[in-house]
């Protein structure tokens, strides 16, 4: 069975000397050593969720939480070219799984989009707890998958802030059903950052289709069928990563 992942945001730079010792406490030693019932003997990743990383074996659990030695240093470093997933907020959970699922195939950065056809608003508290949801959910999402890196997620974009972004990335994609492109037919760049929007569960709108498209943007087409808003990105996305 694989080895169970932790994150430690605070953990040392650079990294714990192998064979010292390691405490790893809070809430994920907590759960680590009362929930996961993890003991002496057992090994055990640790993570800053940014990209660094380190193999341990248990010494000694607590309810406090266990303690650790260093076995290996382990490293994921930012990919040359980094996958950017604009979703459009939707009803329901089924943004928190689009989220679950894009970190789980590897998504570099998830941005939240509040489409003019999105039926969900975030506004004020509610939008703030919101987005403490996605970013709970992409964090979890990578300690189940193993991920060293864990996806960020900045605050939700209005269209007019999209916008601008899509003229600053290296290449922007926009999933849309009456699009010509194929997306596998897309030439992809060697770094930089690419863009893939993926609307709510409306579509997008005609004027933000132009709005991006005249930005630089290019509509692409997954295939025949139109999928949920919780499922495009993800297929895009791994279309893309086995490109």
């Amino acid at each position: 069975m694989t080895d169970a992942l932790f994150l430690d945001e605070g953990l040392a730079d650079p990294l714990p000397a192998v064979g010292s010792e390691l405490a790893l406490g809070g809430d994920e030693g907590r759960h680590a050593a009362v929930v996961r019932r993890i003991g002496p003997g057992e090994s055990v990743l640790v993570a800053d969720g940014r990209g660094r990383g380190v193999r341990t074996v248990v010494l000694a659990a607590a309810k406090t939480g266990l303690r650790l030695r260093v076995e290996e240093h382990l490293d994921a470093p930012a990919p040359a070219v980094e996958l950017v997933v604009v979703q459009a907020l939707a009803k329901g959970d089924r943004a928190e799984l689009a989220v679950e699922m894009l970190t789980e195939v590897g998504v570099g950065q998830v941005w939240p989009w509040q489409a003019s056809r999105s039926i969900v608003r975030w506004s004020a508290e509610r939008g703030d707890k919101a987005l403490a949801r996605w970013r709970s959910t992409a964090r979890e999402a990578a300690k189940q998958s193993r991920r060293l890196r864990v996806p960020e997620v900045p605050p939700v974009l209005s269209t007019a802030r999209l916008v601008e972004e899509v003229g600053r990335a290296e290449l922007a994609l926009v999933l849309h059903e009456d699009a010509t492109v194929p997306l596998r037919e897309v030439a992809l760049p060697a770094r930089g950052r690419v863009l893939l929007v993926v609307g709510p569960e409306g579509g997008i709108s005609p004027e933000e289709l132009e709005r991006l498209t005249a930005a630089g943007a290019v509509a692409v087409l997954l295939g025949d069928g139109v999928l949920r808003t919780s499922t495009a990105g993800v297929v895009a996305l791994a279309g893309l990563l086995l490109r």
